[in-house]
């Protein structure tokens, strides 16, 4: 196979070194998630490894089908948050304010959200609504996405932490897990600074042995068995989830599903330049591959898969293209057998009843940095689509959800508009899914 020509190398201005680069440094960035995943599902009383090697096998999938289908550069696996809601809402305990149903039955409601996701993709119906969107509106959830990867990795590097009256105070600067993500943070701006190709990849490298070397990662040796899948592979119960009481369950999975890939599809494609007269090529492809991916996971034992937002950090190395998510992949599947050695990555540090990640926080805090420039590109001068541009910003690091900051700005671009009789200027779709949102939020219990 002609490499060069099968992924367009030449013609998107990269080169296979640049690829490899670029998807490595994707890996790294999102390789957390390989760990995290097992211990959020953990809680609903799924067996951990099971979890780690359905986690391992559904991203590596769908990451390689958005390659060789899509073409494009990003990295699908769990999505954060949307496992939140279905390890402690949809599956919590009732005593805690979860609904009490079983991680069979919930992953049963993931595949069937999975499988709407899918006929909605290939009708196309999600493509017209990336069109749909006002380009001001686009920018905005670029912005908010840096934003929120900015917030995380400052928590997760203990620069911030939760403080009574003021939610939010400046972390101990003292502790050594804060001192290394600094020191990475520091490492990795000065190798950016000074144009280093694979700077974020060789700053988290650094940042990760610096954390060994202080004994914050534990050393777990090299290599190791793949976990065994049997405990949740073919386990969901779909037809337990057909139960008309699971058809909110059913409808916010849907939708944490359907906005989280749009809002991240529109970042990373806008960082890399791949928007075209505001339209994403290929958007059909890219879209239902996340909800095949979330389809395959369902039925191996994971939750949603989402296109990742951690992707931005390839693309900032350079991947134009899908050789990198192929890449990607690979180390997914590598992780399956290091997984001793690529747990470190998202080992975490317990610091006053927060978990620190200070192996990953320098990255993402970059990588909020590079997108923060869609700011730049905001339309400010006209009421009603700044309000709902600086509200989609601003919502995704406060409400912690990508999905919350296109709703808050959806909403306000819709009632906005038609409040200045501009209604007709408005997509009849983005008044559709502004609607939707608002049912949402009046079934969301």
């Amino acid at each position: 196979m002609d490499v060069d020509r099968f992924f367009q190398l030449s013609a998107r201005g990269t080169d296979v070194r640049t690829e490899v680069i670029g998807g490595a440094t994707t890996f790294v960035t999102l390789s957390y998630i390989v760990f995290v995943q097992p211990a959020v599902l953990g809680a609903t009383g799924m067996e951990p490894g099971a979890v780690l090697s359905a986690t391992c096998l559904a991203s590596a999938f769908a990451t390689a089908l958005m390659g060789l289908w899509a073409n494009y550069p990003i990295a699908v696996a769990p999505a954060m948050g949307h496992n939140f809601y279905f390890a402690f809402v949809v599956a919590g305990p009732l005593a805690a304010g979860g609904l009490g149903y079983s991680w069979q039955v919930a992953l049963g409601a993931n595949c069937i959200a999975g499988v709407a996701f899918l006929a909605l993709s290939l009708a196309g119906l999600r493509e017209r609504l990336i069109d749909a969107i006002p380009d001001s509106l686009k920018h905005a959830i670029a912005a908010g996405i840096g934003f929120l990867l900015a917030f995380v990795g400052f928590q997760w590097a203990g620069l911030v932490r939760a403080a009574p009256g003021t939610l939010l105070a400046l972390g101990d600067l003292h502790h050594p897990a804060t001192l290394v993500a600094l020191g990475g943070l520091l490492l990795t701006s000065i190798l950016l600074a000074r144009r280093i190709r694979g700077a974020v990849l060789l700053g988290t490298l650094g940042t990760g042995a610096a954390a060994a070397l202080l004994g914050l990662v534990p050393y777990h040796g090299l290599v190791a068995a793949p976990p065994s899948l049997a405990p949740t592979f073919g386990r969901l119960e779909i037809a337990a989830a057909f139960r008309p009481e699971l058809v909110t369950v059913v409808f916010v999975l849907f939708f944490l599903g359907l906005f989280d890939t749009v809002g991240t599809l529109i970042g990373v494609a806008g960082e890399a330049g791949f928007l075209e007269g505001g339209r994403l090529p290929r958007a059909r492809e890219a879209m239902a591959t996340d909800a095949v991916g979330t389809i395959v996971g369902t039925v191996l034992g994971t939750s949603t898969v989402t296109a990742y937002v951690e992707s931005v950090a390839g693309v900032r190395e350079g991947a134009r293209t899908g050789l990198a998510s192929l890449v990607t992949a690979a180390l997914l599947l590598g992780a399956l057998f290091f997984s001793p050695l690529a747990r470190m990555a998202g080992e975490g540090v317990q610091v006053g009843g927060a978990t620190l990640r200070p192996i990953v926080a320098p990255a993402l805090i970059v990588v909020g940095s590079f997108m923060l420039r869609a700011v730049t590109r905001l339309d400010l001068t006209d009421p009603p689509v700044a309000i709902a541009s600086f509200l989609t910003v601003v919502t995704m690091p406060f409400a912690f959800s990508i999905t919350e900051g296109i709703a808050s700005g959806f909403i306000a671009y819709a009632v906005l508009m038609a409040a200045a009789g501009r209604g007709r200027e408005v997509h009849p779709l983005l008044y559709l899914f502004a609607a939707l949102f608002v049912l949402r939020y009046v079934l969301l219990r």
